[in-house]
């Protein structure tokens, strides 16, 4: 993403902003969209940092993970439809490896649906391996809920 973009943490005043982006993002799939007071809970605990991408006055994206010791997890990464495919999400996850490596940690872990061809195509171009399945873990309305992808990545 080139200039005129703006990546900044989430701060309280942002937390409705995330909000909708998560919820426009995740609730189509069929998953629960976090609330405000969801991502304040998440960001109030130890290790949690949360990403804003925002650009031309409006929100393009966001991101929370959390740092524990050597392992980083990305909890959620949510783009707004209208800036996808334009390196949005890439810029949202660079943003966490560094975070992640900054704060020490060695790997970086996620979950993703295994119908989410868009996502495993962004994390396998990170170098991210799948190394677990959670069978059935996302409900799909009208249609039979989606395993989970546990994926991994090397950061030292």
């Amino acid at each position: 993403m080139s200039g005129g973009f703006r990546l900044d943490p989430i701060r309280a005043i942002d937390l409705d902003r995330a909000a909708r982006l998560h919820g426009e993002a995740f609730e189509p799939m069929g998953e629960r969209g976090w609330t405000r007071a969801d991502i304040a809970g998440l960001l109030a605990s130890p290790g949690t940092a949360g990403f804003l991408l925002t650009g031309a006055g409006s929100d393009i994206g966001m991101a929370i993970c959390r740092i524990v010791g050597e392992e980083a997890e990305l909890l959620a990464i949510a783009v707004d439809r209208g800036h996808r495919r334009r390196g949005a999400a890439r810029r949202l996850l660079d943003a966490v490896v560094e975070k992640a490596r900054a704060d020490g940690a060695g790997t970086l872990f996620l979950e993703v649906g295994a119908d989410n061809p868009g996502a495993l195509a962004l994390y396998g171009s990170f170098g991210f391996e799948t190394v677990g399945r959670r069978a059935g873990y996302y409900p799909r309305p009208g249609r039979p809920a989606a395993d989970a992808l546990v994926m991994r990545l090397t950061l030292s």
